[in-house]
């Protein structure tokens, strides 16, 4: 049975190993390491991270439960008047069984009611898949990264 719910304080380790292990596929493809590019997510995703994100921040965290294992995870970052889906991922074990769809209808439900009209997102640059997927629920480019990270990054938003 699949269950998108809030994440809890004793759901933060499973979510850094779902996180690390979905952003790991990506390292790999486009040749991401640790040394060499520390802040993408499979790297510097940690529990004190996540601890920061639900209890500084105050980020809405979501997960994908099936059969009581995290399958997929996602968060809202608010930053003043936006709002940024954050580390939308889905284990490759789950993957291609739409759960990261239902996460992205999911989190453009709780944006709503926080009164947003609009979602961001940043993607890897060179990720053309992952693109062609936020643009086929209606994200558009808006822009790229600046040089804090050492790889290609670019935003995209949607109306919702």
């Amino acid at each position: 049975m699949q269950e998108i719910r809030k994440v809890t304080e004793n759901d933060i380790p499973e979510c850094v190993r779902v996180i690390r292990q979905s952003f790991r596929t990506v390292a790999d493809e486009f040749g991401f390491t640790a040394e060499k590019d520390p802040k993408f997510t499979a790297f510097a995703t940690t529990e004190e991270r996540l601890e920061y994100h639900m209890h500084v921040e105050q980020r809405p965290m979501y997960a994908c439960f099936i059969d009581g294992k995290i399958a997929g995870y996602y968060s809202l970052h608010i930053d003043g008047g936006e709002i940024e889906l954050s580390n939308l991922c889905t284990v490759p074990e789950f993957r291609h069984n739409k759960i990261g769809e239902a996460l992205m209808y999911h989190s453009f439900d709780r944006a709503r009611e926080l009164g947003f009209s609009e979602i961001t997102i940043g993607v890897v640059g060179a990720n053309e898949r992952v693109k062609r997927w936020y643009e086929s629920y209606g994200f558009t480019k808006t822009g790229e990264c600046g040089e804090y990270l050492t790889f290609h990054c670019i935003f995209m938003k949607k109306q919702l």
